[in-house]
């Protein structure tokens, strides 16, 4: 079967490339680097051309509110078209828990102009929706610096690793389309003030965290549902003290 991985070279997309291959199935890594580039609409044609399933791991490249509403729908515009012209049998979108719930922010308003796009494209379909990655903990450290102190929510939050959201994604890549959402989430809930006070700690970072509900994600105030997966979520295994012990192996 040939699969085509959208932003196969990134964090997310080269695993799941990986996983894929030692399924002994076809993958094309498509990203601007290899000539295929959603935005243009270069390569798309000879990318897909033989595919029976595409999975789109890209991110936009600029977090800014006008930006990422541009990435999203001009992307997702001319990669459904081209799916549809090469009878794609599934398209598979990573987005993020709480799409739905975080119109606030400019880049969860460009995650779901991406989603509706898919929803009325007649391609069949499922959105995965993954809680942050532990990968991203650094940089919601960093966008709430103040000096030395970290503004962050004490909203509830249920992070995954990178690993576990492309084993996720292998899974659903080899299941028929659900034409519906999929959540997946990691095993432990924590605030998330509390989480990125611990990975501070636990990297040898001094700044301290301050608990602020007026802090902002992503240009959104949060509650404690908005970024916690429903009861059905499908759960990784790696919990966050096993995924802080991979990242410093000795040497």
């Amino acid at each position: 079967m040939k699969i085509v991985v959208i932003g196969g070279s990134g964090l997310i997309g080269s695993k799941l490339v990986y996983n894929l291959m030692q399924l002994d199935h076809q993958v094309l890594a498509a990203s601007p680097a290899s000539g295929v580039n959603t935005i243009t609409g270069e390569g798309l044609t000879e990318a897909l051309e033989g595919a029976d399933i595409v999975v789109d791991v890209a991110n936009s490249p600029s977090f800014e509110d006008k930006a990422v509403l541009e990435f999203f729908e001009t992307s997702g515009r001319n990669l459904l078209a081209a799916e549809k012209a090469a009878d794609i049998k599934h398209h598979i979108a990573l987005s993020v828990v709480g799409t739905d719930l975080l119109s606030e922010s400019g880049y969860f308003r460009g995650k779901q102009a991406q989603e509706k796009l898919i929803r009325e494209s007649g391609v069949p379909y499922t959105i995965v929706h993954s809680t942050q990655f532990f990968e991203f903990l650094g940089g919601i450290a960093n966008s709430g610096t103040q000096g030395q102190t970290v503004h962050v929510s004490p909203a509830f939050i249920q992070p995954i690793t990178s690993d576990d959201v492309a084993a996720a994604l292998t899974d659903v890549t080899m299941e028929v389309p659900h034409n519906d959402v999929v959540e997946i989430a990691g095993p432990e809930r924590f605030k998330l003030s509390d989480i990125v006070q611990q990975y501070l700690t636990k990297t040898n970072d001094p700044r301290t965290v301050v608990a602020d509900p007026q802090a902002r994600y992503f240009g959104a105030l949060l509650t404690d549902k908005m970024l916690v997966p429903g009861e059905s979520a499908y759960l990784g295994t790696t919990n966050f003290d096993a995924w802080m012990a991979s990242q410093h192996k000795p040497v």
